[in-house]
């Protein structure tokens, strides 16, 4: 039976704790026993929102054991691994403090605020020996998961083009606003966008370049809507666009259109996956029953319990997906100027 800690129980924390409940509930031997956060309102049950619903259960919170400080729980508890959903800017401080104290790690996304922090935290993997993944859930999210078995099995050719959307109104919901600052979260270029960025790179592997223009539109924010083109040597066209200040009713909004030599593949906002073969039916999928949070949780969870690496999310890769936004955001900074990506 694993035994965990989850670090932070704002709005991605809560996501992470309706998925350790409900994996305990199918008997998967996996038993969250601590939980830390700064802010005690939560033990009050008072819970941040967000873009999408990660669960609105009632919890106990009288059966785990309570932290205020992450140097408390590692003293503690006896932890086979930490769920780390802070803010951004503490990914890399907390991640390293659970590896020396001897608890492989799984930690939200974005890995990091730069790559200088990735590869700190992937040192501290290999001194301790200790497994690390970050969560980019589009890795474990049905819907992506369909599109890379697409790219990978050829079934419609070669890719000829793709269009990736994200957005929806500004997350207003982070404790202390720390989400709108640059310095915290890096705006929705580093925390939001990413996930395409992400989606582009473990799909179509690394952009010889990218130019990349955004806008700050939030004061003190990183970039809150960009637009970015990626370079491939086959000569792909390949676009993303974030924005989170899409606010009023529009809600939230993830979609992509993907063209091949002989068909189309195109998530809808409605979350259904239509594909367009040149020279068959069209068919329509819907893969809504789970989204990754669930599926990244318990991935991990098994490469843990097994000893195996984590290789659908290896933390060499995800740190790339870094240095990927860190040359978007050089771009912006260069008026849309190429940048080539700076890898390990």
């Amino acid at each position: 039976m694993l035994k965990v800690g989850l670090i932070g129980i704002g709005f991605m924390g809560r996501g992470h704790l309706e998925n350790y409940l409900r994996l305990e509930q199918e008997g998967f031997p996996v038993k969250l026993v601590a939980l830390c956060d700064v802010d005690a309102a939560k033990w009050e049950g008072k819970f941040a929102g967000g873009n999408i619903d990660v669960g609105t259960s009632a919890i106990d919170f009288s059966k785990f054991n309570l932290y205020s400080s992450l140097t408390d729980m590692l003293k503690n508890e006896q932890l086979d691994y930490v769920d780390i959903a802070l803010p951004t800017y503490l990914h890399a401080e907390a991640a390293i403090e659970a590896m020396n104290a001897g608890c492989h790690v799984l930690c939200e996304k974005p890995m990091a605020l730069s790559t200088k922090q990735c590869d700190a935290m992937l040192e501290a993997s290999k001194k301790n020996g200790k497994t690390l993944m970050i969560a980019q859930c589009l890795r474990f999210w049905p819907a992506y998961e369909a599109l890379k078995d697409i790219v990978d099995s050829n079934r419609f050719g070669k890719c000829v083009s793709g269009y990736f959307f994200r957005g929806g109104s500004t997350p207003l919901w982070s404790f202390e606003g720390w989400i709108s600052k640059k310095e915290k979260s890096g705006g929705a270029l580093l925390d939001q966008h990413v996930h395409d960025v992400d989606i582009i790179h473990w799909i179509f592997g690394v952009p010889e370049h990218v130019s990349a223009s955004g806008r700050v539109i939030i004061p003190g924010s990183g970039y809150d809507a960009v637009s970015a083109n990626y370079y491939f040597a086959d000569g792909k066209v390949i676009n993303a666009q974030d924005d989170w200040t899409l606010n009023g009713d529009f809600g939230f909004e993830m979609n992509f259109r993907v063209n091949f030599e002989k068909g189309i593949a195109v998530l809808t906002k409605d979350g259904l996956l239509t594909l367009y073969p040149h020279d068959g039916a069209t068919e329509v999928v819907d893969l809504r029953s789970d989204i990754g949070y669930y599926y990244e949780i318990k991935y991990f969870a098994e490469c843990v319990a097994a000893g195996k690496p984590v290789e659908q999310c290896l933390p060499i890769s995800t740190r790339n997906t870094i240095a990927i936004a860190e040359a978007e955001i050089a771009s912006c900074e260069a008026k849309g100027a190429p940048m080539k990506p700076v890898l390990a």
